[in-house]
Parts: C-alpha cells; structure tokens; sequence
C-alpha cells in the first residue's frame, strides 16, 4: 500500500533535484534577492532624501520670511526717516517742538495723522526727548527702551508688546483690532498687541535733536503683512500647484496673523489658533528653531519656527514658514506603487523566461542521459538527432564522432608514436635554424616596435579628433554665425571696443578649427604643403603676446620680448603661432607663478631668423629629452601630450 507514495516521492525528489529546477532556483533566487532589497534602499532613500530636501527647504523659506520681516521694518522706518527730514513738514515739526502746544492741538494731530498715511503706519507721535507726547502733554507713552537707544545711534525699529490701555490710549480701533479671541479657550481673549515700533529723531538746523517721530504698526490681525511675506516666500513655482505655503506671526503661542485657514470656517483665517506645546516648549522656552513636521490647525505641515525678539530681547512670539506635507506624500507613495507593480511585472516576466529557458535546456540534455545509458550498457546505439542548432546539438554529433573513431585511433596512437620520435629530430634541426633567424628578427622587432606604437597612438588619435571635430565644428560654426548677426544688428552702436572684442572672438574661433584640423593632421598626416609666404615673425609673436597675456597675468608671469630680427621669414603664420603658444603654456606650467619666459628673435645671416622661447622654469629631466615629442607623453596631470608633437609636426 506504501509502494505508490514512495514512487512519488522519488519522483518528486529527482525531479526536484534535476537540472532543470536547479537552473530554475538559480535564476529565480538573486532575483527574489535583490530586487525586494532594491525597492527597499529606494524605499529608504526617497524616505529620507525626500525628507531631508523638504526640511531644507522649510529651513530656507523661514530665511527668506525672516529677511522679508526685517526688509518690512526697514521699509517703514526709511519712510518715516524721509517724512522727518520732508521740506513739507521738517517745519512744522521743528515749530511744534520748540513751542508749547495746546492739549489736543487741531494742527498738531493733523500733522500725525497726515505722517501716519504718508509712511503707512497705525499712528504717528511727535514726542519730547523725555519721551512726553506734544499733543497731550502726557508721558505715558510706551517709548523706553527705543528713544534713549534712538537718541545715541539715531533711527531704530524693533518688535515692542502692547498692553491693551496703551493700544486703547493710541487709538480705539488699534485697541479692538488686537483682541483676538482663542478657539481653544473661548472665555479668553489676547488683548495685547505685538506693534513693530518705530523712533526717529527730529532736528533742526543746527543739527540738534529737538524732538523723536514715534510710529506703530500693529501686526494683530496684518494679514497685508503676512500675505505680502508668503508672496515673497511662497511665489510661482515654488511648490506645485496643489501645495499650500503658509506664514504666521505669533504672540506668545497665538496666531494674531496667518494665513493659515480656519479649522471650521476655511474661508476664514485661523486667528486665535494656538501652537503645540512641543513647538512651544523648543522655540518659546529654550530658544531654539523648529524644523520638523508639525501639526498646524488641523494638517500636517512641513514646518519652521523661530523666535520673535522684542526690544528688551525678550522672545515674546514666534515667525513660522511651512507647506502642507500630504500631497508630497501621496505623490511618494503613488510613485512606491508604481515601483511594486513593476516589481511584480518583471518579476513575473523573469519567471516566465526562466521556466521556458531551462526547459529549452534540460529536455536534450536529459534524452542525451538516457541514450548514454544505453551505449553504456553495451548497446552501440548513436545518439538520437537533437532538433536544435545549439550547443547540445553540436554536443551530440561530437559525441558519434567520438564513437565512430574509437577504434581507429586505437591503431593510429601505435603508429604515431613510431612516428614521433622521428619528427623530434627533425623538428630539433629545424628549431636550432630558426633560433638563429629570430635573433636577427628580433633586433628588427626592437626598431619597429616603437613605430607601432606612435602608428597605434595615431590611429587612437584619429578615431577620437575625427569625432571631436564634428561635436566641435558644428557649435564654432553657430558663434560665427551668431556672432555676424550680432554685429550686423548692433550696426553702428558697436563700439570699436566692441568690434575688438568681436573680433577676437572670431579669431579665437578660426583658431579653434586650426586646431583641430592640426590634430586631424597630426594623426592622418598627407601630403598637403603649409603655404609659405613672407612674413614679419615679431608680428607673429606680438599677436600671440596678446592671445596668451590674460592667463599669464593670473599666473603672475612676465613675458619679455626681445625682437631684434629685421628681416621677413618665408613661413606659414598659423601654424607658427600656434608653435608659439603651445611653447608659451608649457614654459607657463613649468614655471608655476612668479617667473619669466623670453622669447627672442635675431638674424643669423644667410638670409635665416632664430626666434627661441626661454623659461626660468624647473627644466626637462635626461631621460625625458628623447621622449619629448612623443604624441601624448606629458608630465604634467593636466597636459595631453600633443602641444610638443604636433609643433615638432608642423616645424617639419
């Protein structure tokens, strides 16, 4: 009863063990390995990549909050400083402060109010130096500790509370505008304000200060200030379209101006709102910035706090910056799925192509088991045809072959080794003979080897200048070409500046194309002739004084010309000049900074000039002068190798 379940076991086991399953689990396993691991570590890297850029972000929009609140400040305290010393109402001022005013003086009220719309502030008071307001003749304004720094260091602005009597004697309206009501506490109200204070001193002819312009903007409920702030932050195409980037001013933990909408009415903003008491417990109480993800209002929100410093350098609020984090996420995980249905696509594939593949190679492999059985067991039976052209094919009619020829090698093993012993003899004969001809080839070899290699360098060299010429040209034919156009439409308001500029320009350009049809010379050379024409060879090299004085003069190396030759020389000025150069900008590397290159030109008679290029540099090494025009030898980590061999080319 047993006897069929062990057969399948058997079975089951030996197909389990066969060729087949191994190639299977072969191919299958470092796939099942590494792909979950690479959706992992990408998994891993966009979590904390992704983060880490978003966080830097928030970090940077809290900056620019920052700078766009203290660029407020300077905007409001430079308005009110041109206000002070206005033609229109330095005047009055200067008459208001040396005069004793009534109590609510009609002209002096309207002079602050007309100041308080002209610099766009909440209100505007000409005070004493004593700090007393001159329209009622009281001191209870809240003007320390700003108008005792103001009178030593002039204009000034900073951040001052308010309590609700000081807004209140200010302006009724300033008083109602700061109450703010908590959403979490409804019985509480926030009465004081947080006022960007302003002093700036007033004086009169003589240079004295008489008097100080004290000036408030409220920021309870400035949602033009926090708006301009996220404007200026959050502008086009800083996030995508479905993020929202939000700015907030807090007094102590409340919002007294945001942008953030409200939890319930989202039309409305979320004045009265307050922080979590771990934003609060970091920025309000130890100081520090916040920069982490944070639950504002009723999302989550990639945020950045920092304290607000008052006048008295007391932290008394907070400037926020942050985006809502939902749509990054939900486009990171769109992106994870993505990433898993592709996972399983090729997966799936793999498996398909891998079950066909070791199919294709076990079934042959095991009819060739099978038939080997029974050639082994005495049947001399050949290998059945195998219907493919592969190796298994191949295989199978190697292995008749062998059959096939068993017994006639047999025999032949006999005979050849009669047959040895005696081509040994002869083989040794002929071995001594060649010896001695290899000698003589080899000293041949050791002549040409040398040549090989500069022919190999060439041809590497073609291969490569072919390519760069093409990538080259074609942009060097666009600066042309762009450079024509340029000048055509500048016309006559190119300056002759401007036209030198250009036309070194096109210069250098046309240079460039000689290079690299040098380079294509250098490594396919032809039967091509330089034209040679008279020329003045010290106007050869004042011009390549000019093409190379920029980048010796930021290498701090002086260049001495010392051009004696009178006569004309019969040569070809381009490629001369660009001797000259590579000549230049090698002394220059070898020297480094603070030396000199000379180059001198004299008649030697017989009609003939020497012109010679001289350095203070660090020389060339013995060993190195042979080597010295090799096509890409350099010793230098930035040199190519081809500045010497192809002024050594184009001297020939």
């Amino acid at each position: 009863m047993n006897a069929a379940p062990s057969n399948n076991n058997r079975r089951w086991s030996r197909r389990r063990n066969s060729l087949r399953y191994r190639l299977l689990r072969l191919t299958l396993f470092p796939l099942l390995l590494i792909l979950p691991g690479v959706i992992g570590l990408a998994y891993l890297w966009s979590q904390e990549v992704g983060y880490r850029q978003l966080l830097m972000k928030a970090n940077t929009d809290l900056a620019v909050a920052h700078e766009a609140f203290l660029a407020t400040q300077q905007q409001h305290l430079m308005r009110l400083s041109l206000l002070a010393s206005d033609y229109r109402f330095r005047p009055a001022l200067i008459s208001a402060s040396q005069t004793k005013p009534e109590p609510l003086s009609i002209s002096l009220i309207t002079l602050e109010n007309t100041l308080a719309r002209a610099a766009g502030v909440d209100y505007v008071r000409v005070l004493s130096l004593k700090g007393c307001e001159l329209r009622t003749l009281t001191c209870g304004y809240p003007a320390q500790p700003l108008l005792d720094k103001s009178l030593r260091e002039g204009a000034l602005s900073g951040v001052q509370i308010f309590s609700h009597s000081e807004l209140d004697s200010l302006s009724h309206q300033l008083a109602e505008q700061a109450s703010v009501h908590l959403v979490a506490q409804p019985d509480r109200i926030e009465q004081r304000g947080m006022m960007l204070h302003l002093m700036q001193p007033v004086q009169n002819d003589q240079g004295e200060t008489i008097a100080l312009l004290a000036a408030g903007v409220l920021m309870n409920g400035n949602f033009q200030l926090v708006d301009s702030i996220r404007g200026t932050v959050y502008g086009p195409g800083s996030l995508p379209d479905n993020v929202v980037g939000t700015v907030t001013l807090f007094l102590d933990d409340v919002r007294i101006s945001t942008n953030v909408p409200h939890p319930s009415t989202p039309q409305q903003r979320a004045l009265g709102t307050q922080v979590s008491e771990q934003v609060k417990s970091q920025v309000l109480l130890q100081g520090q910035r916040w920069l982490d993800r944070a639950y504002v209002v009723q999302d989550w929100y990639i945020s950045a706090y920092e304290p607000v410093l008052d006048v008295h350098n007391q932290r008394v609020g907070m400037l926020y910056a942050g985006f809502q984090e939902a749509p990054f996420l939900e486009s990171f995980y769109t992106w994870l799925e993505l990433l898993l249905w592709l996972f399983v696509g090729v997966l799936l594939c793999c498996v398909a192509i891998t079950i066909r593949g070791a199919r294709a190679i076990s079934k042959p492999l095991e009819s060739m088991t099978a038939a080997m059985d029974r050639v082994r067991d005495g049947e001399r039976q050949p290998l059945p045809s195998q219907h493919s052209t592969d190796e298994v094919q191949q295989l199978a009619l190697h292995f008749n072959d062998m059959l096939s020829q068993l017994d006639s090698q047999h025999n032949a093993i006999q005979q050849a080794a009669e047959q040895l012993e005696e081509k040994v003899n002869q083989r040794t004969q002929a071995l001594s003979q060649r010896t001695a001809e290899l000698q003589q080839h080899i000293v041949l070899l050791n002549r040409t080897r040398e040549q090989l290699v500069e022919q190999g360098k060439l041809a590497a060299l073609g291969e490569l200048t072919a390519g760069i010429a093409h990538e080259i040209n074609n942009p060097t034919a666009v600066i042309l070409g762009y450079m024509d156009l340029l000048l055509d439409e500048l016309g006559e308001q190119a300056t002759p500046e401007i036209r030198q500029d250009a036309e070194l320009i096109i210069a250098q350009v046309d240079r460039i194309r000689s290079i690299i049809n040098d380079l294509l010379k250098l490594a396919r050379p032809t039967t091509e002739q330089h034209t040679l024409t008279p020329i003045d060879v010290n106007d050869v090299v004042r011009k390549t004084q000019t093409l190379v004085k920029h980048e010796l003069q930021r290498r701090q190396i002086r260049l001495t010309l010392e051009l004696h030759a009178t006569q004309l020389a019969l040569a070809d000025a381009p490629p001369l000049q660009q001797i000259l150069i590579n000549l230049i900008m090698n002394s220059a590397n070898a020297i480094g900074q603070d030396g000199e290159i000379r180059i001198r030109s004299r008649d030697t008679g017989r009609g003939r000039i020497q012109l010679s290029v001289r350095d203070n540099g660090c020389g060339i090494a013995p060993d190195h002068l042979t080597r010295i025009f090799d096509p890409f030898f350099s010793t230098s980590y930035s040199g190519t190798g081809l500045g010497l061999s192809i002024s050594h080319r184009q001297q020939q």
